[in-house]
């Protein structure tokens, strides 16, 4: 049996969550050249941070009182990580126990990645990782792919979606489709001026029932075409959105479940920026959930989502029906 073969991604959303609470958030110098959602501040450093710090409790808070788990570890003090509370970028997990290290294009993103929060997640609350693909090697020739900023992905259809760009690149993504056997699905895109999007998840969500997508956004129209009819394919509504929306973070949201039905995570900005519509659309599937985190929006140029990386690891009683 290939590694490939021991995933077993059945489940799109899950209830589990871990994030990083910020020390030291900033701009990030390393990473603005890429990211046209970073903006300039005036901000002091203090003051930026402190903010962040109140607005990333917001969302714990809202996250607990809706009935969703999350596991909430601390950035390590003085580690030159302003954008550590992007915890989506560094790894993502799978049910049959597989952890997936990714390899960061900025260099000071790459002390974001903490084994010892694998650790941790198994000693606290039964979390089990049964392997660990690392592709933080693929740093050194130059090939880039960010986690599930990098990769949309379909766990059930076993589909990552990814958007080209100078953060996700041809090799790393196909290492990753080697080591996960998941079939990539890769397309150029771009908002405002042309600009490469620099994350797929900026343009792209995928829930249970609903995706929305900014397919304006895919320049080629056979990619377009391609993505739109492996969407179609999954039996989910599409919920189309401009590319202004998603310069408001509209698509940068998180489907997950709750004790009472699918939860949409999404920020206050990107709220504001869907048409009635559109919001009775994702009402339809799911409780909308908002949070602000404007701050971290306007100065790390990521939204809710990227603050959320999903764990699907299984607990110690699942193990038995693991394939071995």
């Amino acid at each position: 049996m290939s590694p490939a073969d021991l995933l077993c991604d059945k489940r799109q959303t899950t209830r589990h969550l871990l994030m990083i609470r910020p020390s030291h958030f900033g701009p990030n110098h390393q990473t603005a050249a890429s990211n046209q959602f970073q903006q300039a501040t005036t901000h002091a450093p203090a003051d930026l941070s402190a903010q962040a710090m109140r607005e990333f409790d917001g969302v714990v808070t809202a996250l607990d009182r809706a009935g969703i788990q999350t596991f909430v570890v601390a950035d390590v003090p003085g580690a030159g990580t302003p954008d550590a509370v992007f915890a989506n970028n560094w790894m993502s997990t799978h049910c049959d126990g597989t952890v997936v290290l990714y390899p960061m294009s900025a260099a000071n993103r790459r002390a974001e990645r903490r084994p010892d929060i694998l650790g941790r997640l198994a000693a606290g609350s039964g979390f089990h990782v049964r392997r660990v693909i690392d592709l933080s090697a693929l740093e050194q020739p130059g090939s880039y792919l960010e986690g599930t900023g990098s990769l949309v992905l379909d766990r059930p259809r076993r589909t990552a979606f990814a958007a080209r760009s100078s953060r996700t690149h041809k090799l790393a993504l196909a290492e990753f489709s080697r080591l996960t056997g998941y079939r990539v699905v890769a397309f150029s895109a771009s908002v405002g001026a042309g600009r490469a999007v620099y994350h797929t998840n900026v343009l792209m969500s995928l829930g249970r029932h609903v995706a929305v997508l900014c397919s304006d956004a895919i320049s080629d129209p056979a990619e377009r075409q391609t993505v739109c009819a492996e969407l179609a394919a999954s039996n989910r509504r599409l919920l189309p959105v401009s590319a202004g929306q998603v310069l408001q973070f509209a698509a940068n949201c998180l489907e997950v479940d709750s004790p009472g039905g699918p939860a949409l995570v999404l920020s206050e900005t990107a709220l504001r920026s869907l048409q009635p519509e559109q919001r009775r659309v994702l009402e339809r599937y799911t409780a909308l959930l908002p949070v602000d985190v404007a701050t971290i929006e306007h100065v790390g140029g990521g939204s809710v989502r990227c603050m959320l990386a999903e764990i699907y690891l299984p607990r110690q009683a699942q193990l038995d029906f693991l394939p071995v």
